[in-house]
Order: structure tokens, then C-alpha cells, then sequence
């Protein structure tokens, strides 16, 4: 496991085999599938939407479509899993046991802005391009695209920040 300091913060990179050990969330919420790429500053991910998704059965009915906030956490997911590999504040990281990390990684604390041009339907496979802009501390600023085959239908601007788990579980 190698470590790296950066703006004052010691920060260790870690390498899983599920998408699963990086993000605390699970089905039906756990919305990314698979990891096509990750580096330093940048994570390409997939997601599908099969049609039978609790947010797509009753979002507009006869005509359904992913919903745009559903795009924005798909992005946020991509971008927690680039935080947990690369930027986690912890030697020893664990989502298996919710109460076992010190810090919440990724928590979203500010959307900039959020553009969508075009649906995502059942049936549809969607690539979510996530990089890291800037880094300053436990805050982190990202931009990202969703894209459905080569047509861009979302382009948005966020920040995450890492936060004692404690103050997220309400204790603090």
C-alpha cells in the first residue's frame, strides 16, 4: 500500500476487487458497475439501467427515464470510489462494517452546476467520466460527464469532502 502527502494531509491509495469495498453504498442504491479506468485525476465508470430500478418504475410511467438527480449521485459514486482509492485518509479502510472507518469519504457538500441534454433509458449502458479539478485538504472539486454511447446527456460540477463518520452518523 503506498501512502502520499499532499496540502498537509497523509493520504494512502488502496486497490479492490469490487466496487463494493471503495463505497459504503449497496443495492438497490449502489448505482455504478464496474471501474473502466483510474488514475490519479481522473475514474471512467459504467452503469446500465435494466428498467425495473425503484427510480425508474414510477418516473414517468410509459415513458421511462433516468432521473437527472440519479445521473448526479451516479457521478458522486465514480467520484467516491477515486477518493477511497487514491485520497483516503485511512491505512486500514473497511465498508463492510459501517461502523469500522473513522471518516465518511465523499460526502457531497455543493453541486455548481448541473446540465442535461439528453435521457437515459431502460436498456441503455452509461459511461460516467469523473475528474479531479482541485484538492485541497479533505475538499475536493469534480467535474464529470454522463454520456450514453458517444451523446454527452449530463455535465456537471461538484464537491465532496472527507468527514468524521462520527459527525456523519450524527454524534457530533
Amino acid at each position: 500500500m503506498e501512502s502520499i502527502e499532499t496540502n498537509f494531509m497523509k493520504y494512502y491509495q488502496h486497490s479492490f476487487d469490487s466496487i463494493e469495498d471503495y463505497l459504503h453504498h449497496r443495492s438497490p442504491y449502489l448505482l455504478v458497475k464496474n471501474i473502466v479506468e483510474l488514475s490519479d485525476r481522473k475514474i471512467i465508470t459504467e452503469a446500465s439501467i435494466k428498467g425495473d430500478e425503484f427510480f425508474i418504475t414510477g418516473h414517468f410511467p410509459g415513458a421511462p427515464i433516468l432521473p437527472g438527480s440519479m445521473m448526479q449521485e451516479m457521478s458522486t459514486q465514480t467520484a467516491g470510489i477515486l477518493i477511497a482509492a487514491k485520497y483516503n485518509p485511512m491505512e486500514e479502510f473497511n465498508t463492510h462494517d459501517p461502523l469500522f472507518n473513522t471518516w465518511a469519504l465523499g460526502v457531497l457538500v455543493k453541486v455548481n452546476r448541473a446540465r442535461y441534454r439528453g435521457f437515459a433509458r431502460p436498456g441503455d449502458s452509461l459511461k460516467i467520466v469523473v475528474e479531479l479539478n482541485e484538492q485541497v485538504g479533505a475538499m475536493f472539486d469534480f467535474s464529470a460527464t454522463v454520456s450514453v454511447g458517444e451523446t454527452k446527456i449530463m455535465q456537471n460540477s461538484f464537491r465532496l469532502t472527507n468527514i468524521l463518520s462520527k459527525t456523519l452518523q450524527g454524534e457530533d
